[in-house]
């Protein structure tokens, strides 16, 4: 998009207080993970830089497992105008309710890391190994930890338009979804 898609308009507000207000009722803590923390210090919310500078996706999940408080984190993605909460607190009750790692979605076009739930302590030690072992791919980890791909069959209950995983890309995606959300809220 040449700009920080967060930021963009989106419904007449910036595209991540979107996404704040679609998960703001599932956490006890919600924190943003930006390497420009004082262009988010009107959300009012902790905007935290990554703790491992300039390794792209697999370094902000690494941040958000680092600087999170809690056992279970949701990770999500700032483009994704139609994050999920229903869906969200699905993964969170599966993941509570079982030895898993991690509830990750699975669609057609692969995983959705940035859709997911993660337990903190299983999961931030693997991260940890992938970035060390100059890694940066965000699947990278997958394999040292107990996941559960969450697939569509599961995700329909909670997404039924199959929008979740719709992200911000293009100006035509924008406009899309704007369009979308004006008939979906």
């Amino acid at each position: 998009m040449g700009e920080d898609k967060a930021l963009l308009p989106f419904l007449g507000q910036p595209l991540i207080t979107r996404v704040i207000q679609r998960v703001s009722g599932l956490a006890d803590e919600l924190v943003v993970n930006t390497n420009r923390p004082d262009a988010y210090a009107f959300l009012g919310l902790p905007a935290l830089p990554d703790v491992v500078p300039e390794r792209g996706a697999l370094g902000g999940l690494y941040t958000a497992l680092t600087i999170a408080n809690h056992s279970l984190v949701a990770v999500v993605a700032c483009d994704m105008p139609f994050v999920n909460p229903d869906l969200l607190a699905a993964q969170r009750s599966l993941l509570e309710d079982s030895g898993y790692d991690a509830v990750i979605p699975v669609t057609e076009h692969g995983t959705e890391p940035f859709h997911a739930v993660y337990r903190r302590e299983s999961c931030l030690p693997a991260v940890k190994a992938a970035l060390d072992a100059g890694s940066w791919r965000v699947n990278s980890w997958f394999d040292n930890v107990d996941l559960y791909f969450l697939p569509p069959e599961e995700t329909i209950q909670y997404d039924p338009l199959h929008l979740a995983f719709r992200n911000i890309n293009t100006p035509e995606d924008l406009r899309e979804a704007e369009q979308l959300a004006k008939g979906t809220a």
